[in-house]
C-alpha cells in the first residue's frame, strides 16, 4: 500500500464528518465567509475587490461540494464570481 492509499484510508471517516458539519453549519459558514471578504475588501479599499470574490466564490463552492448540494451557493450572493468558459488549451 503506498503512502496516499494510506493517507486516504485514514482519512476517509474524517471526510464524512466533515460533509456532516458541512450540511449542518453551511449557512454560517457562507455568512461568515460573506462577511470577511466584506471587512477585507473595506481594508484593502477596494484594490482587490475581484480577487476576493473570486476567493469567497472558490470557497462557497467547495463547500457546497463538503455538503453534497447540488444548487447554486447561497440565494442571493453578492460574491460569487460570474461564471465564465474554460480557457483555452
Amino acid at each position: 500500500m503506498g503512502l496516499l492509499d494510506n493517507l486516504k484510508a485514514r482519512l476517509s471517516p474524517a471526510k464524512g464528518k466533515v460533509s456532516g458539519l458541512a450540511q449542518q453549519h453551511g449557512d454560517k459558514v457562507q455568512h461568515g465567509l460573506d462577511k470577511a471578504a466584506k471587512v477585507v475588501d473595506e481594508k484593502t479599499k477596494g484594490k482587490y475587490s475581484d480577487r476576493i470574490q473570486s476567493g469567497t466564490g472558490k470557497a462557497k463552492g467547495a463547500m457546497d461540494r463538503l455538503a453534497h448540494k447540488d444548487g447554486p451557493a447561497g440565494g442571493g450572493d453578492t460574491f460569487t464570481p460570474p461564471s465564465a468558459p474554460p480557457p483555452a488549451s
